[in-house]
């Protein structure tokens, strides 16, 4: 169980009870007209008194938008782009955004080029706005984003001397920051109580949607899912994602892939990437949990829902946020076991010394083992921080996880970054990449006890045979 839904278990949703514990199994819908059990829209007008021309009730296109600028703002750090180009994927333009991922090819062809003829919009106006703990500075979650961005230009995107892969923390973070803490927290929480963009009402002047569908819509733009994608396997999402299969992903066979409604994204890609292992179905879960949510709403016919409707609907959203959530967690696991691996592989380029390289050749190995460590623990760093975006309080859980992960990675010469002074990051030193290691094996098993993970992507657990020896206690303060 995770901690979302150990968390609303203890406040008593009868609903959840129901509905919430279905991470491996898809979620059977009674098919509408207009769309497949497992096809996300079209769905109907619905709005009382609409006299237009459209006919589909869906439109989340500023969330695609924003997945675009994620896509184009993380290859763009790892190009070694201006602050300029930066800000403008992070705060919009309106000058043209040249889409740099994807971009067609001979064997994948996408209809965009500029991501302002999807949406005209940024990703710094919907990050998260809680200070983050786990990061240097105190800062709020759009702070960390516009400072990471302002150090990514300044260095080039890896900042050797501390161990930051500004590419992937960037990209992680935002996908939590942004997507997770947008969907979770605003559009599937607040956005579903009675008296919020209610139903029986446009979602604003002059819209074809009511307030309650438009919502739903976005949140389910966030999540990334092409909107047949419930009905393909985990591989061909994956490829997909990977751009590797445009005849699955051709939906409406037009000879492009629609940007809008035929490709998958952030979190979406990685639920796909878990579920190939064949143990989970995150995927298709938090999928199928959107289309049965977007049916129930489709059929309150445009009138405010009842309490018995949005109790439905808001047990779809706890399945889509409490699977999301152990998707985030799934990642964390995954990237403390890639961690892991590399604090071995830096070693073995020090020849047992952890002070000094000798060679120019030697020193070549290192710098590159080094930059592959960095990597992942951006990787990890920046989803393992997202998991305190959705709106509820980690608790002691949190601040466990942020003291393993520390604030920087263990480096070779035993420094670690420990906070910021005057916009300068401040170390700590004596530290050791062997206990480095041990946090990664005590980060796993957090992942596996609080947040119930079932993949287990890269596990280092398993393979020890006196694990309890060498975690011994993980109540201790691990990186303060």
């Amino acid at each position: 169980m995770s901690i979302f839904q150990s968390r609303l278990f203890r406040a008593g949703s009868s609903v959840l009870a129901a509905v919430a514990l279905t991470t491996l199994g898809s979620v059977n819908i009674v098919k509408a007209g207009g769309h497949g059990d497992h096809v996300y829209g079209p769905y109907p007008i619905t709005l009382k008194g609409y006299s237009g021309d459209k006919t589909n009730s869906v439109s989340y296109s500023g969330q695609v938008g924003r997945q675009l600028l994620h896509n184009s703002l993380k290859k763009a750090v790892s190009s070694g782009a201006s602050l300029d180009v930066l800000n403008g994927y992070f705060n919009g333009s309106d000058s043209p955004l040249p889409l740099l991922d994807p971009v067609s090819s001979d064997s994948f062809k996408v209809d965009v080029t500029d991501i302002n003829t999807v949406s005209k919009t940024n990703l710094s106006g919907k990050a998260y706005k809680g200070v983050i703990a786990g990061w240097p500075g105190n800062m709020t979650g759009k702070e960390m984003l516009q400072s990471m961005i302002e150090m990514a230009a300044e260095t080039g995107g890896y900042d050797a001397d501390h161990g930051y892969d500004y590419t992937q923390l960037i990209s992680k973070f935002t996908m939590g920051g942004v997507f997770y803490h947008q969907a979770c927290d605003n559009y599937l929480d607040e956005k579903m109580n009675a008296d919020n963009k209610p139903n029986n009402k446009p979602y604003k002047d002059g819209a074809y949607y009511t307030g309650k569908e438009h919502s739903w819509d976005e949140a389910f733009g966030y999540w990334g899912a092409a909107a047949h994608g419930a009905s393909m396997t985990p591989k061909q999402n994956y490829d997909i994602a990977k751009k590797k299969n445009m005849r699955d992903a051709d939906a409406n066979g037009d000879g492009v892939v629609n940007l809008k409604s035929e490709m998958n994204y952030a979190h979406a890609y990685y639920a796909s990437g878990f579920d190939k292992g064949g143990k989970t179905e995150y995927y298709n879960t938090i999928t199928q949990a959107f289309i049965d949510g977007r049916q129930a709403i489709a059929d309150a016919n445009g009138e405010a829902l009842t309490d018995a409707q949005r109790a439905e609907i808001k047990g779809h959203a706890r399945v889509i946020c409490s699977n999301w959530e152990t998707v985030i967690a799934e990642a964390v696991f995954k990237y403390a076991g890639s961690v892991y691996s590399n604090i071995e592989a830096v070693k073995e380029t020090m020849g047992g010394n952890l002070w000094t390289v000798n060679g120019s050749a030697a020193k070549m190995e290192h710098d590159a083992a080094v930059k592959k460590y960095a990597k992942y623990w951006g990787e990890l760093a920046g989803f393992s921080l997202s998991l305190h975006t959705s709106g509820l309080n980690l608790g002691e859980v949190g601040v466990k996880m942020d003291r393993l992960v520390g604030m920087g990675p263990v480096m070779p010469d035993g420094t670690q970054v420990n906070g910021m002074d005057a916009g300068n990051y401040t170390v700590a030193t004596g530290k050791s990449m062997d206990s480095f290691a041990v946090h990664m094996l005590k980060l796993q098993k957090l992942m596996v006890d609080e947040f119930g993970v079932v993949a287990m992507n890269n596990d280092k657990l398993s393979g020890i045979s006196n694990l309890t020896e060498i975690l011994g206690s993980s109540t201790g303060a691990e990186n303060d």
